[in-house]
């Protein structure tokens, strides 16, 4: 009797350890964090002689030497590595960094493999797009947790409207549970040019709200996530009224939650939210079992991206270029991020 007792009292011991330890590993596990960044101009130093980056060569108007280069690379990697998250004991960089305005695979290899980012093993994503300047969207994955299944470049450019721009970027992917995630990463179209950029900025927003209703209606368990630059604040009615008019009641667009005064560019001494996170709403409180990390987006501000605001007063980004003038710095916009908790059980 006393031997069965010892036995039943260390395999209840066993399978009390057991548990715990499974139970925190699934808990350290099933949070991530998702980061975008329009990282400013991340040319090489080779001209293309079909896309117009000649300001981006060593003889062009911004003398982008291969010195100013590899300092742009430390820059986006210092930026990256500062998105990461501390949990308890342990520091996780985030599962996915999506971006805007990258040039070509040859800077995300460089910025994967040849700067200390690549000790956290990122894959990358990335389509060459009609954007005359040959800036894209890209999507920077870490290859152990994210399994990529689809993706593709979704052609919002517009012959009719004179619009050459910026594919949309759609990825689905795994997660270690099974858990499936969809991003879709965007730059809309500059304000410059009065009412036709107007124009085509409407154009993006509306072929957009399709997309998403699409997706909604074929998948409405999916947890969804749109981010991106939309050089639009999210209560301008190309963003409050043409994007979000499909998508009502399927999406939620975090940065409409934000105190006003916040952002993440800096314009004249104004702050505001071009760069967006837009969550399908089942992430929000039931309905898909990837969650948003207390229902809110937040935005980095480091003290080592800003630069003081003499004209305007504050602060302001450390951008790489003011005009033609070097500073060396990040860019002229802050990364924002959301934290995902994946495997919620009664979603």
């Amino acid at each position: 009797m006393k031997k069965i007792l010892c036995w039943l009292y260390f395999l209840t011991f066993f399978f009390c350890y057991f548990n715990q330890v499974m139970s925190q590993t699934e808990n350290n596990n099933s949070r991530y964090r998702l980061v975008f960044w329009n990282v400013e101009n991340f040319f090489d130093t080779s001209d293309d002689p079909v896309k117009d980056d000649d300001a981006f060569t060593p003889g062009g108007e911004n003398h982008w030497t291969k010195r100013r280069y590899e300092q742009k690379l430390n820059a986006l990697y210092r930026v990256v590595a500062a998105t990461g998250q501390r949990e308890d004991d342990r520091f996780e960089m985030p599962l996915i960094v999506a971006l805007a305005e990258v040039e070509n695979d040859r800077v995300l290899v460089d910025l994967t493999l040849g700067t200390p980012l690549r000790q956290y093993q990122y894959g990358f994503i990335h389509y060459e797009s009609p954007d005359a300047r040959g800036i894209d969207n890209a999507l920077l994955y870490r290859k152990e947790l994210f399994s990529p299944t689809h993706s593709e470049a979704i052609n919002v450019s517009d012959s009719n409207i004179d619009l050459s721009t910026r594919d949309l970027l759609l990825v689905e992917g795994t997660l270690p549970n099974g858990d499936t995630l969809t991003v879709i990463v965007c730059h809309f179209p500059s304000k410059r040019g009065g009412a036709a950029a107007d124009i085509k900025r409407e154009h993006v927003a509306a072929r957009l709200g399709d997309i998403l209703e699409g997706i909604h209606h074929e998948h409405p368990e999916r947890a969804i996530v749109v981010v991106g630059d939309f050089n639009a604040g999210p209560d301008e009615p190309v963003i409050a009224n043409t994007l979000m008019k499909s998508g009502t009641s399927h999406y939620v667009n975090l940065m409409a939650k934000m105190d006003h005064g916040e952002g993440s560019h800096n314009y004249q001494g104004e702050w505001a939210f071009l760069d967006q996170i837009i969550v399908s709403e089942n992430m929000m409180g039931g309905g898909s079992s990837i969650q948003v990390a207390g229902g809110k987006a937040k935005v980095l501000m480091p003290e080592f991206m800003m630069i003081d605001d003499e004209k305007n007063l504050g602060k302001k980004p450390l951008r790489t270029y003011q005009a033609t003038k070097y500073l060396g710095g990040y860019s002229d916009h802050l990364p924002v991020y959301i934290d995902l908790v994946s495997g919620v059980k009664g979603s």
